[in-house]
């Protein structure tokens, strides 16, 4: 467990927060590089992406609390101003998708998912640094997904609209996803966000659509073989029969810690029982010879064996999470065969940070970026950060228990 513990947070502190650190700064024109290859090639009049930007703020305040390096808090900040300056749109409220790389609004379009990950760091960076200022912003853009997204007659989230928050044609996230007006990913990131801010503001409302996504989860989204239904029309009818086996793993001890949050003992006994049954169903299904994280299985039965960087940083604290909740061993090595993976495979060792995803047989692809809309340091580095808080957990136990 010290070698994990040591290799964990050695990963975390000198290869992915010192290359963001090293690397992403756009140091002319603002913020954070909106693109960069996997050799490190900048793209410099790349756009920026709310997502990624929400992410970068997410993982450094985060980073700052546990370690307490001022390096940390700085980036923190410049991500917050940044996206305090050139995201929030000042009249419609919401956030924009993309804006160019001098900042100008660029796609000006309000993504819930993107919202929600703004929510989530504005949380996260309040908790880190006391600032009301993000606290009162994440508060605001939550009545904004209240008053506009939310479907209070059908229960959940539309998936998109327009910048005056007229619902939009095109709902889709990206171009591999299906055109429909609900979906488990957009929920699961809603579900983070509230949870966090839950957690630091303690407000009656945010709490109240807590245990509505719980809810809707348990009712609409895990599905009788313990997967995540993914698509869904505005009616809750199911439009895809896909697994995603990342997001199952992801979603497992999401859950959990969204029902820790809310300090109600039926909840969380119930979703323990379902985020351990997710865990296994993952455990037996989700994993190539190596005990990496498969991508996904199709509607059609075909598998996509490719390994990507975040199911597999994901996996990691799905399956600790379910030893911290069973004390069954097979989760435990699991987690850590995985993280053997990870170090063998996916990091890149030569340019820093993690490749985007390995084939079946362990080679990179190299034609994806390394900082991108999506590629960003938060999947890792929660990871990273998870694992430590909770193999220090154990280590109390242990402790506790040998005394």
């Amino acid at each position: 467990m010290n070698q994990y513990k040591s290799a964990i947070e050695k990963e975390l502190k000198d290869n992915i927060l010192q290359f963001w650190l090293k690397y992403t700064i756009d140091k002319e024109s603002g913020g954070f590089y909106g693109y960069i290859s996997y050799d490190n090639q900048v793209k410099r009049f790349a756009p920026k992406g709310a997502v990624l930007n929400a992410r970068i703020l997410w993982t450094f305040a985060e980073a700052y609390q546990h370690f307490k390096q001022p390096e940390y808090l700085q980036a923190a900040k410049r991500a917050f101003d940044y996206i305090r300056q050139y995201f929030i749109d000042e009249e419609y409220g919401g956030v924009y998708w993309m804006v160019d790389h001098q900042g100008n609004p660029l796609e000006t379009k309000k993504q819930v998912y993107a919202v929600a990950f703004t929510i989530y760091a504005f949380a996260a960076y309040y908790k880190a640094t006391n600032d009301n200022t993000a606290l009162m912003d994440a508060l605001t853009l939550f009545n904004d997904l209240e008053k506009y997204a939310f479907d209070s007659i059908k229960g959940g989230y539309y998936e998109a609209f327009s910048r005056e928050w007229e619902l939009l044609e095109d709902l889709r996230l990206s171009d591999k996803d299906a055109n429909e007006a609900k979906t488990m990913n957009t929920h699961l990131h809603v579900l983070e966000a509230y949870t966090t801010l839950y957690e630091v503001s303690k407000d009656r409302q945010v709490k109240r659509q807590l245990e509505h996504l719980i809810a809707l989860f348990e009712e609409k989204i895990i599905n009788e073989n313990a997967h995540f239904n993914l698509f869904f029309d505005e009616n809750w009818v199911l439009k895809s029969s896909a697994v995603s086996y990342g997001h199952d793993i992801e979603g497992s001890w999401l859950l959990e810690e969204a029902a820790r949050a809310l300090e109600d003992q039926p909840t969380l006994e119930r979703i323990r029982k379902t985020s351990l049954k997710m865990a296994s169903v993952t455990l037996e299904e989700g994993l190539d010879q190596n005990g990496a994280v498969l991508n996904e299985l199709h509607g059609d039965g075909t598998l996509d064996d490719e390994l990507h960087w975040w199911p597999q940083a994901e996996g990691t604290v799905g399956f600790l999470n379910a030893y911290q909740l069973s004390s069954d061993p097979k989760y435990l090595d699991a987690a850590f065969r995985l993280w053997d993976f990870i170090q063998g495979r996916l990091i890149n060792k030569e340019y820093g940070e993690w490749y985007w995803r390995v084939d079946a047989n362990g080679i990179p692809n190299l034609n994806d970026e390394k900082v991108g809309p999506w590629k960003c340091p938060y999947h890792n580095g929660r990871a990273c950060l998870e694992l430590l808080y909770r193999i220090k957990q154990l280590e109390d136990i242990s402790q506790t228990s040998a005394q």
